[in-house]
């Protein structure tokens, strides 16, 4: 089967690259940003008609999105162009599959929750209720994959982080490294994902052909619970990061354009019963990201 890749040279573009190498599928990797060095075919997904030849020439039957707007904070005042982004160009995608009888995987966001109070691990089934544009438009586009009428799987995911890009782990890092004292949010609650993980399960699922059957909304992160505050900890202990101070704080204290979920704790007991996943726990992702950080870096 051959199948095409978007937003490739971002962190989970670049984490399906690595764990697709031995496939006897044939994957096309594309990306509006080229990396020098990375092989990276051309494509805007914003034009359908571009997506459309691309397919046709190449005989794609699976498409998986990895591409999106993902500035939370820049979305409240570049709606237009986020909506394109995670709105329109998902479904592009999934009009263009469907005219082919092919599979769509899409990456959608703990962020489509949030507006309304809870405290329990939430399901595939819960109501969406997002807070901002970046939310709401992926919930549009959600919305647009499952009424286009093709095969999809839409995997909702939060807090991810890997080796590429810019990331909050990258971020924390360079801080507790550089400055003698960090204040960090301790009431917004979730779990980290890595990247490389979400990429496993994707290419399973795909590789095994296991989507047959069984399309729908599916939630993938890392087992565990922890804040920002916490995970700050950990990323700054684990690399010897010791002189920098690091407090807890509200959130309100960093003020925003936009209330991020306070909870984003995601229940993973249909993707582990559909597709038989095993979900590592955040700190073992946490520590295997670091090690391949520091052996890329070497």
């Amino acid at each position: 089967m051959n199948i095409l890749v978007t937003g490739a040279n971002g962190q989970l573009g670049n984490e399906m690259r690595i764990v697709s190498r031995n496939s006897s599928d044939k994957y096309i990797f594309t990306d509006v940003m080229d990396i020098e060095g990375v092989q990276t075919t051309h494509l805007d997904i914003t034009d359908i008609e571009a997506i459309r030849t691309i397919v046709k020439d190449n005989d794609v039957k699976c498409i998986i999105n990895c591409a999106a707007y993902t500035n939370v904070d820049k979305a409240e005042s570049d709606e237009a162009f986020c909506r394109v982004l995670n709105a329109k160009a998902p479904e592009n995608l999934a009009v263009v599959m469907a005219e082919v009888d092919g599979l769509l995987v899409h990456v959608s966001t703990d962020y489509v929750f949030g507006a309304d109070p809870y405290n329990v691990p939430c399901k595939e089934d819960q109501k969406g209720t997002p807070t901002g544009v970046y939310g709401k438009t992926k919930l549009e586009g959600e919305q647009a994959i499952i009424a286009s009428g093709c095969k999809y799987i839409i995997l909702r995911t939060a807090w991810l982080y890997s080796e590429f890009g810019k990331n909050f782990v990258k971020t924390m890092l360079n801080l507790t490294a550089t400055k003698p004292q960090l204040k960090v949010v301790f009431d917004q609650v979730g779990t980290p994902t890595y990247a490389l993980d979400l990429a496993n399960v994707i290419y399973d699922i795909v590789n095994g052909r296991k989507y047959e059957g069984n399309t729908g909304i599916y939630h993938y992160s890392n087992e565990g619970v922890c804040s920002w505050f916490d995970f700050t900890k950990m990323i700054a202990m684990l690399s010897s990061h010791n002189d920098c101070d690091i407090q807890p704080c509200h959130s309100d204290e960093f003020p925003s354009p936009v209330i991020r979920p306070s909870y984003s704790v995601f229940d993973k007991t249909k993707v582990k019963n559909t597709f038989g996943v095993k979900v590592p726990y955040w700190l073992d992702s946490l520590k295997t990201c670091l090690k391949n950080m520091n052996e890329l870096n070497q």
